[in-house]
């Protein structure tokens, strides 16, 4: 009998120790979940800062071809027909 009894403490005491485990899992995965949340939003952020300077790039280039720049006036003649042809879509739209 008190064999029996020293089995099921057995059995207690490693369940218990699992228990204890398994939470201590729980928490670390839902620490490493915050940890992957937040490093995913700050790739977002830092994405979209990149797209930005892009554009502010690409806006100086074209301001600079504008002012005389002979290195990228086809470019920005070429962007020039284009934003008219743009505009003449808008107009047509509001014209129907």
């Amino acid at each position: 009998m008190s064999e029996l009894v020293e089995i099921v403490d057995s059995l207690e005491n490693k369940v218990s120790k699992l228990l204890h485990k398994m939470e201590l899992l729980q928490q670390t995965n839902s620490r490493l979940r915050n940890e992957l949340e937040k490093t995913q939003q700050e790739k977002q952020e830092e994405k979209q800062l990149v797209i930005d300077w892009e554009q502010k790039y690409n806006s100086l280039k074209m301001a600079s071809s504008m002012l005389g720049s002979n290195t990228n006036k086809t470019e920005a003649k070429l962007k020039i027909n284009t934003l008219i042809r743009e505009l003449d879509v808008c107009i047509a739209k509001l014209a129907d």
